[in-house]
Parts: C-alpha cells; structure tokens; sequence
C-alpha cells in the first residue's frame, strides 16, 4: 500500500506491506480521502513527528475487513476521529477530554495519508458513524475538525444572541463562523485576506478586513482561529470588559501575550479548546447533515502522489484547505 511519511525535511509517498485485522478486534479501512489538518502543518514544520510518521486523520474511508460487534459491516462507508477519552479520569469529569492520557494513546494505524487503516474496536464503537448519504466524501471529511470546532463553541459558553468575533478566516475560521451562528450568537469574521472575507459572506455572515473594524466594535467572545501573533492584540483590542477570548490555534512565537494586569482588571476569561468528545463529534455530523455548517468550496483536492504539493500550497496560503485523495 501507498502511505505519505516524513522524510528529511519532506513528504514522501512509499510503499508498505497493506494493514491487515491479522486476529485483532476492530476494522480495515480503505482510506477514499483525507483532509490535511493544520496541526498536520504544524507537527510537520516544527519538526514534532519524527521521520517515518504518517499524518493525517481526518479520514473518509470504506470499511475492507471487520471482526466488531459494532453496527458496521464491509462495504459501509464512514467517516471516523482518531482519539478516543476513557471517560473515567479527572481530566473526562471535568470535561477535559482531550488531556485524557487514553485519549493521547489512541489512534488510527499507521495515519490517513495511507491507502489502508487499522480502526480499532473502541473507535469504531465510539467515534465512527456512517457517511450521511447527502455528503459527499470530501464534504464528511470535515466530521473531525467541525468536531474539534463545535467542542470549543461549548467551551466558550456564552448567551444567546452575544456578539463573536472570529479572528482568521482559513477553512477553520470558516467552518466557525458557521458553528456560532447555529449555535445562536450573532457572528462577525475578520481577516486580512480579501478572498476569505468574501467568502464568509457569501455564507450571510457579516466580515470585515481585521484594519476596517468600525472603531467602537466590541464582542462579548473572540474566538481566536488566527495562528498570528498579532492576533493576540486583536482580540484584547475588541473584546469587551468581562468578555472572553476562546484560543484554538498555536502562534509562532508561543509568548506570554496576554497581559496579566488587562486580564485583572478587565476581568476576561482566556481559555483554551483544543480536540471533540465523542457527543461533540456526533453533533458535528449532525450539523454538517442538515446543512448549518456548509463546506463546498473550502477543499482543494489533490491525489496523494501530490501531497507536498498540498502541504506547500496551504502553507503559502494558496488554498485554505487540502483533500487528499488515496
């Protein structure tokens, strides 16, 4: 089988002997697709996976081979995440799920840039489900990340109707946007991309680029989708007194931005979001089915041949997201 390692400072494809159930409990997948995640990008770059690391989780794939006593059966198409909380520790009781050890532990086998996978039994009798048949492929793809995005609009908790700003409209602060408005508040975008602007609203949501904001703007939350450090001031810049600022992305210099005594005295709430349970997941596809949370347009497709490619064309910001088709 085909699968898409880290090598010197690059993506390579090569060839591997196919995954096979060999016994085990769980399922072979033959892998359709897979979306590239930015913590692909970042795990990548910043050098975090070591070479021989296949990336990649945001899989569609149809099922090959099966030994569960889960609902699925060879031939069924599903979209699943590749993390799986116990549900037990103090880090699930306090809905902290993505600090679980267990959850940090699980994963898909060898990755989704990989023509076939090994899902284990508690995957697919916790996170996986069955592709909606009104999605395509490459729209079910974005069951993980709208998961890991529906987590942290929970997380943020605000009152209905309250204004958010989200600061970065890439695919995730597209897909965001989406998320608020269904949850209920009133949603504003900003960028500094004229394109992405555009995009959002086209979807009926009001954007702004981020050096236009109307000067007496403020919002109750900022949800902070932007990996600029300069980001970090936008959001201390319109948030209002007793708002709260929702980080859900890395920065480069990874510095103490947030000012301690703004933090006091304005007395805002900074917290952080980071990855889905499995009801938050369960919730993104529900969204994505009954269309609140819209997708087409958003992925670029390329064959897993090109996937340098992909990975260069995302980070030069020639796309705002890449599909990989296996």
């Amino acid at each position: 089988m085909k699968a898409a390692v880290i090598s010197d400072d690059k993506i390579i494809v090569k060839n591997f002997d196919d995954e096979k159930l060999n016994g085990r409990k769980g399922a072979v997948v033959k892998v359709l697709g897979c979306g590239l995640c930015g913590s692909d990008i970042v795990k990548f770059v910043h050098k975090i996976s070591p070479d021989g690391t296949v990336l990649g989780h945001e899989i569609v794939a149809q099922i090959i081979d099966i030994n569960s006593d889960s609902k699925f059966k060879i031939g069924d198409v599903i979209v699943t995440s590749h993390h799986i909380p116990c549900g037990e520790c103090v880090y699930c009781k306090h809905g902290n799920v993505s600090m679980c050890k267990h959850f940090k532990s699980t994963n898909i086998r060898p990755g989704g840039f990989s023509e076939y996978v090994y899902l284990s039994e508690e995957h697919l009798l916790n996170v996986a489900h069955l592709k909606p048949a009104n999605l395509t492929e490459i729209e079910a793809s974005f069951y993980e990340p709208l998961g890991c995005i529906v987590r942290a609009v929970k997380r943020l908790d605000l009152l209905k109707n309250d204004v958010v700003l989200v600061v970065g409209l890439g695919s995730i602060g597209i897909l965001t946007a989406q998320a608020l408005k269904a949850y209920g508040y009133e949603v504003v975008g900003c960028d500094l991309i004229k394109e992405r602007i555009d995009f959002l609203k086209k979807l009926g949501i009001l954007a702004y680029d981020v050096r236009e904001l109307p000067k007496d703007f403020t919002a109750e939350g900022i949800f902070m989708t932007s990996g600029a450090d300069k980001a970090i001031g936008t959001a201390l810049k319109y948030v209002c007194n007793g708002g709260k600022i929702l980080v859900f992305s890395s920065t480069p210099s990874d510095l103490s931005a947030y000012p301690n005594n703004e933090i006091y005295y304005r007395e805002l709430t900074v917290l952080g979001s980071y990855s889905p349970s499995p009801l938050d997941l369960k919730d993104s596809l529900g969204l994505l089915e009954e269309g609140k949370v819209k997708v087409s347009g958003i992925s670029t497709e390329y064959y897993i041949d090109e996937i340098q490619k992909a990975f260069d064309d995302t980070m030069s910001n020639k796309i705002m997201k890449a599909y990989i088709k296996l």
